[in-house]
């Protein structure tokens, strides 16, 4: 399997294989090889189905039958690659050459590949293409920048301040205290204090201890399991009680969720019913529906208990077993190698639960958590002593 982009007689290509044929799309204009005009290009492919755009004009192979994942585990290369007998002879038309000129500003999946001396894993004979301090993204937020004797300066939008404009102007005057982060609110000319874990009130002053979680909806809890070196992970399990009135939502991930590579076990709502998916490492996510007519938003306490026996799933709710399935019985895979991570409610800030989890859950989740356990382990990990922002003392109000 390959996916290669590549520059063919002055037109871009996009070939790739997914395991039953090479696919090509070449661009209908040639690129302008004077040196000094900058492309937009965008490549890639939703199952078999591969599209190319370049500066707006798009090309696209609708989809066929046939195989709909890419299976590769080798590194990735830009511009180039490490010994020329890597490139497999269908990736290209022409012989294989290194490409000469300049490249910026990468994303894959969505996040960005930082193109600088320390971030990859390896490279050779590269060079700075803007040779001045201003580089191309050291002025946030859409700001421009100048050269200066003294180095740069950054020219802001209005709605932002600081010297690479990376302070929003509604929060230069904030009273957030130390725990907490100023969030913007630029409709009302106004900001929001989001506080960090064991930290409450309209600017985080106020110091709180939970044994119950309570999410509003832009919480999240991130636990690092210090145990995770000793796990056995073909045999994981994770139990929890939660209550909501929310038909959707992510109540906890088990996993990185760095990129879709990575391993996963998810519990959430979805159309008040409870659904869970599992990943060990196929690219399919397994989802697993309670069918029956069971409703899970009814602003009671449930307790649900996801045991992982290498490829075998069963879940609990109410300690009654709701589903119990083999989601591959050929063995391919079976640890999830979940990397010690597990989140509960969301994710980070600027990353929305529909976005990470690929549309297999729709929001963050508003309710209550309590009792976590981890594989078989004595006591409930201590959600007080992990990171987070915006969770409440659960236990008030009940």
């Amino acid at each position: 399997d390959f996916l290669c982009v590549s520059l063919v007689n002055g037109f871009t290509q996009l070939r790739y294989n997914l395991g039953d044929k090479t696919v090509i799309l070449q661009t209908l204009q040639k690129i302008h090889a004077n040196g000094n005009t900058w492309h937009s290009l965008h490549a890639g492919r939703v199952g078999n189905e591969g599209y190319l755009d370049l500066d707006g004009i798009n090309i696209t192979r609708k989809a066929s039958p046939g195989m709909n994942a890419l299976d590769t585990h080798t590194d990735f290369f830009v511009g180039g690659v490490s010994s020329l007998n890597l490139v497999n002879p269908m990736a290209i038309e022409n012989e294989p050459t290194g490409f000469t000129g300049c490249i910026r500003e990468i994303l894959i999946n969505n996040r960005e590949l930082k193109l600088t001396v320390t971030d990859p894993k390896g490279g050779a004979n590269i060079g700075d293409c803007d040779g001045t301090d201003c580089g191309y993204t050291v002025c946030k937020n859409n700001g421009t920048c100048q050269v200066e004797n003294s180095g740069f300066s950054c020219s802001c939008p209005r709605e932002w301040t600081g010297t690479t404009c990376e302070q929003s102007f509604h929060c230069s005057q904030n009273m957030c205290g130390s725990h907490a982060l100023c969030i913007p609110q630029p409709s009302s000319f106004s900001y929001t204090c989001a506080c960090a874990l064991g930290w409450t009130g309209k600017y985080c002053n106020n110091k709180i201890k939970f044994y119950i979680a309570k999410f509003v909806g832009n919480s999240y809890i991130k636990y690092t399991d210090p145990f995770y070196g000793k796990r056995d992970l073909q045999y994981s399990r994770l139990s929890l009680n939660f209550t909501t009135n929310q038909t959707e939502g992510l109540i906890a991930w088990m996993g990185k969720s760095e990129d879709e590579d990575n391993d996963f076990l998810a519990i959430g709502l979805a159309n008040g019913t409870l659904k869970v998916v599992i990943n060990l490492g196929e690219r399919i996510s397994v989802p697993l529906m309670y069918s029956k007519y069971f409703t899970c938003s009814d602003e009671r306490w449930h307790f649900t208990t996801v045991v992982q026996n290498q490829t075998c799933i069963k879940v609990y709710l109410d300690e009654e077993l709701i589903l119990f399935e083999d989601i591959d019985p050929q063995r391919k895979y079976t640890a999830l190698n979940y990397g010690g991570i597990c989140y509960f409610g969301g994710f980070e800030r600027g990353r929305t639960v529909n976005t990470v989890t690929t549309g297999l859950f729709q929001k963050e989740f508003i309710g209550k958590i309590k009792d976590v356990v981890l594989f078989q382990d004595s006591k409930k990990i201590q959600l007080m002593k992990a990171e987070g922002y915006n969770i409440y003392d659960g236990n008030s109000g009940n």
